[in-house]
């Protein structure tokens, strides 16, 4: 080489000789830049898979079942679709229970607004041919409070052993906007929840919303206050 001793950085892109020499080098291909460097950690490593699939014929047929649909009405549940004779004055209802909570498991589970419910179930019992109707999205409405399993509680009567503890919130706003989008710092801005939690039920009772600086003791009498008028 002439008298030149070779020396190589470990710097991308830049291999320098000795005696005043200088050479920068094409990378070869597949050789990580300084950008790709820079932005390594932000991307998303994905792990290797750790087992292997020997038998490509069932794994295939098992993702096709998995985006299967089977849906059936059974006698029982048309038959229990219409709500019973009501024996106390008011208006007669004209679905179970079991039909609107039906629907409204059908519209959790597709993650559905309560027209989509009705047009969707309606479809479903046009294509089995079921002689049943679908709730509409007003009935689902008025008789989802009803439900035992979704109304509000009722707070039991006499004493409570009540449990009383807080815990922090965050507030996002306009602060975390700047920091994600410039890069600006933005102090966090807490507010302290305060709740009194009955503990037979586990039930919420009273809460209250404060600053975060304010102390657990000083709630106290607000919380009992709160729960004794609901």
């Amino acid at each position: 080489m002439n008298g030149v001793v070779a020396r190589i950085r470990l710097c991308p892109g830049v291999w320098a000789g000795g005696g005043g020499r200088r050479r920068v080098l094409k990378l070869p291909s597949g050789f990580p830049s300084d950008a790709e460097q820079a932005q390594r950690h932000r991307r998303h490593h994905f792990g290797k898979m750790k087992f292997k699939i020997r038998n490509w014929a069932s794994y295939e047929a098992g993702l096709r079942r998995r985006g299967s649909l089977m849906l059936w009405v059974t006698d029982e549940a048309i038959a229990k679709w219409q709500a019973p004779p009501r024996l106390s004055p008011g208006g007669q209802a004209h679905y179970s229970d079991m039909a609107i909570e039906t629907a409204l498991m059908l519209r959790q589970t597709f993650h559905l607004p309560l027209r989509q419910t009705e047009g969707f179930m309606q479809s479903i019992f046009a294509l089995l041919g079921v002689t049943v109707s679908a709730p509409d999205h007003s009935t689902l409405s008025r008789r989802a409070t009803t439900l035992p399993s979704v109304s509000l509680g009722r707070i039991p009567d006499g004493p409570l052993h009540v449990l009383i503890d807080s815990t922090g919130l965050k507030v996002y706003g306009a602060g975390e906007w700047l920091q994600e989008k410039h890069g600006a710092r933005a102090r966090r801005s807490w507010r302290k929840l305060h709740l009194a939690v009955d503990a037979a039920s586990g039930m919420i009772v009273a809460q209250m919303l404060t600053e975060k600086e304010t102390g657990d003791p000083s709630q106290v009498g607000v919380l009992v206050g709160n729960q004794i008028r609901t």
